[in-house]
């Protein structure tokens, strides 16, 4: 389930990007909000909610977290058992509610230029999280690119 959960975070990672380019396009070119602009967002919130999915199942099942959960006292002293059972799920949390959020405002919103801001605004905020996590991922978890 790990090896799912580390291959999906590059999933995530391209349709965000995918999402937050076609939003500054928008936004610069002052472009209509095509059916394109809409599926980029579309999938980069898919992404992130199977993303979510996997890294909820691997938190109750994941002897790492398992651990650390057993004693939290000692897990918040532990840099890296802190990370993986605190920090990592609140940053993901904050930033797929941050994708969800910009596309149902994207979605209500009645103007295309209004369309590309808010999806440039709320998707970029999040894919900035998401890389923050991807990195502490690969430098706090020492696990890499996998």
């Amino acid at each position: 389930m790990l090896l799912v959960h580390s291959i999906l975070r590059w999933a995530v990672l391209l349709t965000g990007i995918w999402a937050v380019i076609r939003a500054f396009k928008g936004v610069s070119g002052k472009t209509p909000f095509t059916a394109a602009d809409n599926k980029a967002g579309l999938f980069f919130m898919i992404a992130c909610d199977i993303q979510l999915l996997v890294g909820i199942i691997l938190f109750f099942t994941s002897s790492l977290v398992t651990t650390a959960r057993a004693d939290m006292g000692v897990a918040m002293k532990d840099p890296m058992l802190r990370f993986f059972t605190v920090e990592h799920e609140t940053l993901a949390i904050i930033a797929i509610a941050l994708v969800h959020i910009g596309k149902s405002k994207v979605k209500k919103a009645t103007d295309a230029a209004k369309k590309h801001m808010l999806a440039r605004n709320f998707y970029s905020i999040a894919l900035v999280l998401i890389l923050i996590i991807i990195g502490l991922v690969m430098t706090k978890g020492q696990r890499g690119f996998y």
